[in-house]
């Protein structure tokens, strides 16, 4: 099973222009790519991608507009061209149903303010020591969090919107044997409580209002400056800081929260949330995209298949679950969000909303 390990990279200043000169050529090339690819008559094949390799770094090296595409290494030029390849194989199953999921749109042009990223495979790059290499970068500072399991096949370099740089290295890992405490839970996800499990216990998320505050403040303090000033650049990556910074708790707490029910739990049951058309709700659509359910589900279904005799468990959107006493299984009906208890009239029972 293949899984990606990722670690923070200190780049020399150096380093940072070599590195945002590999990014542009990147760019380049995969832009020209989809421009080659945008521009051939409706009904004609396509170029396959040895020939838009062959067109876009071999034979663009020979000409004055793009010379300087010799001065990177080849090797994430090439992977730049088979993203774009995997994006179009994406589209195309998408349309037709094979891939599952929210539907995914036509290849898009790359722009320079967003994340940047290249590719290295084992030609392109070696561990010496504990130091990184590149093909004609140099020797790179790792910070080490944990020891890589295997050999890497691939390291992406990254480069987010804050300035930061880091190294994901793609490894292979076999599945481990971890003995469940019990053979089953339900986990009934919300807002206000992240997680109300099945055992009585909650899991709480933690409190993005603070850092929620000041980014709407920095959102409306960007909107007024003059784009391409300085200061409206300074604004940007203290925005950006701020938003990764949120982003970082959201993703320390699922992980955490996610490999304690996989490892705890045979089997781990779900709610088929239909997230994408709760967002439709302009007062709640905030507090829904900063828990993060469907990053939750993902990690928990991704976690069970790197444990034995691991499951997750779907149960449909449309099951009345809150409609149904847990105790004598009376169907009282519809009720309110706002109503958070409920006492079942045939057993007498009060109910927790999220427990029951």
């Amino acid at each position: 099973m293949k899984v990606r390990y990722q670690y923070r990279i200190y780049p020399t200043p150096q380093q940072v222009k070599g590195l945002n000169q590999l990014f542009g050529c990147c760019r380049v090339v995969y832009n020209d790519a989809l421009a080659i690819v945008r521009s051939v008559p409706q009904g004609e094949k396509w170029p396959s991608n040895a020939e838009l390799q062959k067109l876009v770094i071999t034979q663009a090296k020979k000409t004055a507009e793009r010379k300087w595409l010799a001065d990177v290494s080849v090797v994430p030029l090439q992977q730049s061209v088979q993203d774009l390849s995997v994006a179009f194989k994406n589209f195309f199953e998408s349309r037709s149903g094979k891939r599952k999921g929210s539907k995914v749109g036509f290849p898009r042009f790359k722009k320079k303010l967003n994340q940047q990223s290249a590719r290295f495979v084992r030609t392109g790059f070696s561990l010496k020591g504990n130091k990184l290499e590149l093909a004609k970068l140099g020797r790179f500072k790792v910070k080490w969090s944990r020891p890589l399991p295997s050999e890497p096949s691939s390291v992406t370099i990254i480069r987010n919107t804050a300035g930061q740089y880091h190294a994901s290295f793609v490894v292979e890992i076999g599945s481990i044997n971890i003995e469940p405490l019990r053979p089953s839970i339900g986990v009934d996800l919300g807002i206000k409580t992240f997680a109300f499990l099945s055992t009585g216990d909650r899991v709480e998320s933690p409190g993005y209002n603070r850092l929620d505050r000041k980014t709407r403040r920095f959102q409306r303090k960007l909107a007024r400056q003059v784009k391409g000033s300085k200061r409206r650049e300074k604004t940007r990556l203290r925005l950006a800081k701020l938003k990764l910074k949120t982003a970082n708790i959201r993703k320390d707490f699922l992980h955490k929260t996610t490999t304690q029910l996989i490892h705890e739990n045979q089997v781990v049951v779900l709610e088929d949330l239909a997230v994408k058309n709760m967002l439709g709700n302009r007062k709640l659509a905030r507090a829904i995209s900063e828990q993060g359910w469907g990053t939750a589900r993902t990690l928990c279904e991704a976690k069970a298949n790197r444990v034995n005799d691991r499951e997750v468990r779907i149960i449909s959107r449309w099951e009345p679950t809150s409609q149904i006493c847990s105790d004598c299984g009376f169907r009282w009906g519809k009720v309110a969000l706002s109503v958070r208890s409920i006492l079942c009239v045939s057993c007498g029972t009060e109910h927790d909303r999220d427990g029951n």
